[in-house]
């Protein structure tokens, strides 16, 4: 192989790595780690015909969403399966930002748990929005 072929598969390996790199973040709607990341505007359409468990995984409270079902503290997860429906039930989790929310369903996935769903940028998204806000 030449210098400047050896020079251009460089170039279009480096260009590659870059596209992919750019592309590996997880848009809302799609999946990661056996769990789906959805948008704020999707749990609202979702919340018209509630069909799962919505649990704040927030700590400590700082208000929720409305029809929250549970409040199950992020790193205590694993030790309240017995209040969740089951490996197979749709559960949504939400925390304040995303990421005790994504540490939940990461655990809930390990778990054996098949049909999470993680709100994306959580409380703060869903309040940007413009959607209702719950203090208590």
């Amino acid at each position: 192989m030449s210098k400047r072929q050896t020079y251009s598969l460089a170039i279009a390996l480096a260009a590659l790595a870059l596209f992919a790199a750019a592309c590996s973040p997880i848009p809302p709607g799609g999946s990661t780690d056996g769990y789906t990341v959805i948008s704020v505007e999707r749990l609202a359409e979702m919340l018209e015909n509630e069909d799962f468990v919505l649990v704040n995984t927030h700590i400590p409270y700082e208000g929720e969403i409305p029809q929250t079902d549970l409040f199950i503290p992020f790193d205590e997860i694993a030790d309240h399966l017995d209040e969740l429906s089951g490996k197979d039930a749709k559960i949504v989790l939400y925390c304040r930002s995303g990421s005790m929310s994504t540490t939940a369903a990461e655990t809930l996935v390990g778990l054996g748990y098949t049909d999470i769903y993680e709100v994306d940028g959580g409380i703060r998204a869903w309040e940007a929005a413009g959607y209702e806000l719950i203090f208590e």
